[in-house]
């Protein structure tokens, strides 16, 4: 089945899991431990879903996986040692079989697509209500997709327009990290703002910024910077 099938597929009810079925175990990437032991208590106290553990970064992350293979694994895109969605791809190969959700503070319009070409099978919001989260583990434990309704159009539409063609100001070259670095830019950050986002260093940074203007043909910082905001304003204008 193909992706835009299945998306239409899965929105058409949810999914549900079988009072007799075991719970579900899910895991936990996420670097900052207020999220994590969110999560954990979140779990804990829904009646089909079990607590397997949680990591902090991704090579933890990818050890632990080797160790104790969950039912979903739930991956934070901003970690200090590399991008979620580097991790999602690297856990795709290695766990062809392990869903995945994306989670992240940044609105779905900017990292779904991305997360599901990675290879997670949801992308969910960290400020969505738990009904939602507990739907989006169940649906991906069920082999579904979880993306809101919204978004689930946007993804039909990009996979209908048949339109692959990139224009020179396009972002879709970008690295995840690139990408990561690229919308902070569009929030107006500075370098040091940035690298403390994502947990890397400064000069990490300016080589971001180097390869991103080099990939948008930029030359200088603050046209890129202009772009990124521009950018950053269709966004939240679509």
């Amino acid at each position: 089945m193909t992706l835009k099938r299945a998306i239409a597929h899965e929105n058409l009810a949810p999914m549900k899991t079988s009072p007799t079925q075991a719970a579900i175990r899910i895991a936990i990437v996420d670097d900052h431990t207020m999220m994590r032991e969110g999560w954990r208590l979140f779990i804990e106290n829904a009646a089909d879903l079990a607590f397997a553990w949680m990591a902090g970064d991704a090579s933890e992350a990818v050890r632990k996986v080797d160790e104790d293979t969950p039912d979903v694994l739930v991956v934070d895109i901003s970690l200090p040692d590399r991008s979620g969605l580097e991790l999602i791809k690297d856990l795709r190969l290695l766990r062809p079989k392990l869903p995945m959700i994306a989670i992240s503070m940044h609105d779905e319009k900017l990292y779904a697509q991305r997360a599901l070409k990675a290879g997670a099978r949801g992308y969910v919001m960290k400020s969505a209500p738990q009904k939602v989260l507990e739907q989006a583990l169940h649906r991906v434990a069920s082999g579904g997709i979880a993306v809101s309704e919204e978004m689930s159009e946007e993804i039909l539409k990009a996979f209908s327009s048949g339109n692959a063609t990139e224009s020179k100001d396009s972002i879709s070259e970008l690295s995840d990290r690139e990408f990561e670095v690229f919308v902070l830019i569009g929030q107006g950050k500075n370098t040091g703002q940035i690298a403390e986002a994502l947990r890397i260093s400064t000069k990490t940074v300016d080589v971001h910024k180097m390869n991103i203007r080099a990939k948008l043909g930029m030359n200088e910082t603050g046209e890129l910077a202009y772009f990124a905001i521009r950018w950053a304003e269709g966004q939240k204008a679509s």
